[in-house]
Parts: structure tokens; C-alpha cells; sequence
């Protein structure tokens, strides 16, 4: 008498091993509606941070400009007063434009680092995922946003330690950040738009380097825009540098600006400066 195979016996999931079983067994459900975009951006603004833990070369070098700014420059300035800053000492004044110069720095070059994700064959298979382009800007707009907070950091110390009026309010302090974050990401999307127009690394390299200069000097950076002359004030008016200097002066030293104005006007120039990219991020691929 033969005897029947016995029947394959249910998995039970009940116990304390239940939770790990069953996402062995059942797949865990994806993200769906709103919440896809922001957890996309947020894998992707991850993604491009941790590019530090392998190297924090690129961090350490792009301090010693802004320290140079300050020491030389700034305190240079302060002693022959040739600068009307409204009452202030030079250097304070120097200070938030120095903050804003060296996060513009390390997001005007974004680009390259696109168009080397796409010669190494990284871009084409994260443009074939489900992940919306703009998600992928974003993510990179905001990683470039957050390296450049880092180096916010790195000039307010030594902005206090040469003896800057700085506040320290917490709520102050926030706006700052998400001045700082706002304003690179915008350049980052101005990188990578142009990226996306030029296509090679050495004419990025070029034109970054024909903008760079004239975007700091066209803004509220070094002096007020009350003693520019005339084209030179229109042009610093369409130049997002300018609000967020105004801004961090604003939140930093207490001076009067426009805050309103200037978080409008940056949050407009991010928004389209991640259109702008996000629709030129295609041709690169090709």
C-alpha cells in the first residue's frame, strides 16, 4: 500500500517571527500619490550626499576662498571705510555676501558632475527608472543646497571668531538655512540647464567661469546697490544673488531688507530653475 504524498503544510505567520516572514513573503506596498515625488527626491538628495563619505577633499579646499574673502578683503576694507555700509563695520557687511558667493561656487559647477554621471552610463539608467526628472533635479538641487549649508557653517565660524555681530536666534538661523538652500539650488539648476545645453565638461567649464564673476559683482555682495550705477542696478535687480544676500543680511545682522520679497523671488528662481534643467536633462541622455 503506497502512501500519498502529504500536502505542502501553510506557512503560519503567527508568532514573533511573523512581521520578517511576511515581508519575505509579500512584497511591502509601494508609495503611492503624494507621497511618491517627496520620498524620490529625498533617495535621490541622499544618493548624491554620501558621495562625501568618500571624499571630503572638494569641502576643505572650497573653504579657503571664503576665509581669504574675510581676512584679506574684509578686514582690508573695514580699516580704510571706503565702503558706506550704513553704519556697520565693513567685514560684518561682507560677511552674508561671502556666505552667498561660496554657495553660489559650488553649485555653478553641478553641471559637471551631470554630464560625468552620463559619460559613465549613470545618468541613462536613472532616466529609465520611474522616477520623474524632476524628482532626480530636485534631489540633486537640494544635495547641492545642503553641501553648500555646510560651507555656511564654515564662514559664519569664522565670520564670529574675527568678531562678526551675528545672531544666534534659532528661528534667524533657520531662514538662513533655507536661504542658503534655496539660493544653490537654483545656481545648481542654472548648472545643470546649461549642462544640458553645452553638453561637453570644458564648455561648462568655460561658460561657468564667464557667469561666476559677473553674477557676484552684479549683486549687493561686495557694496550697496545704492552706489552702483544705473545698468548696473538694473542688472542686479534680475539677479537672484542679490535677494538672498538681502536676505541673509537680514536674518543674520538684523539690518533692513525685504524678506518677503526675497524668499518669493527664490523660491520662483528654484522652481524654475528645476523646470529649466528637468527638461533639458533628457538631451544629455541622448
Amino acid at each position: 500500500m503506497s502512501a500519498e504524498p502529504a500536502e505542502p503544510r501553510p506557512v503560519s505567520v503567527d508568532g514573533p517571527g511573523a512581521l520578517g516572514l511576511d515581508l519575505l513573503l509579500v512584497p511591502p506596498r509601494a508609495r503611492s500619490g503624494w507621497r511618491v515625488l517627496p520620498a524620490r527626491v529625498a533617495a535621490m538628495c541622499v544618493v548624491e550626499l554620501q558621495k562625501l563619505r568618500h571624499d571630503r577633499t572638494e569641502l576643505y579646499t572650497r573653504a579657503v576662498q571664503p576665509a581669504l574673502w574675510l581676512l584679506i578683503f574684509g578686514e582690508t576694507f573695514t580699516r580704510i571705510r571706503a565702503i558706506p555700509t550704513g553704519g556697520i563695520p565693513y567685514l560684518d557687511y561682507l560677511a552674508p555676501g561671502i556666505i552667498a558667493q561660496s554657495a553660489m561656487f559650488i553649485a555653478i559647477f553641478y553641471g559637471i558632475m551631470i554630464i560625468w554621471e552620463r559619460d559613465a552610463g549613470v545618468l541613462t539608467k536613472l532616466l529609465v527608472t520611474p522616477t520623474p526628472r524632476a524628482a532626480l533635479v530636485t534631489g540633486k538641487a537640494f544635495a547641492a543646497g545642503v553641501k553648500a549649508l555646510i560651507q555656511a557653517v564654515v564662514v559664519v565660524v569664522i565670520a564670529a571668531a574675527l568678531g562678526v555681530s551675528l545672531t544666534w536666534n534659532p528661528l534667524r538661523l533657520i531662514g538662513v538655512a533655507a536661504v542658503v538652500i534655496l539660493g544653490s539650488a537654483f545656481f545648481s539648476c542654472l548648472s545643470m540647464t546649461i549642462a544640458g545645453i553645452v553638453l561637453t565638461r570644458d564648455r561648462l567649464m568655460g561658460v561657468g567661469q564667464a557667469i561666476t564673476m559677473p553674477l557676484f559683482f552684479a549683486s549687493n555682495a561686495l557694496y550697496p546697490v545704492a552706489i552702483m550705477p544705473d545698468w548696473l542696478r538694473a542688472v542686479s535687480t534680475i539677479n537672484p544673488l542679490s535677494y538672498q544676500v538681502d536676505a541673509l543680511r537680514g536674518l543674520l545682522l538684523g539690518t533692513p531688507s525685504h524678506l518677503p520679497l526675497d524668499f518669493v523671488v527664490l523660491i520662483a528662481a528654484a522652481a524654475i530653475g528645476i523646470t529649466a534643467a528637468s527638461c533639458l536633462l533628457g538631451r544629455l541622455a541622448r
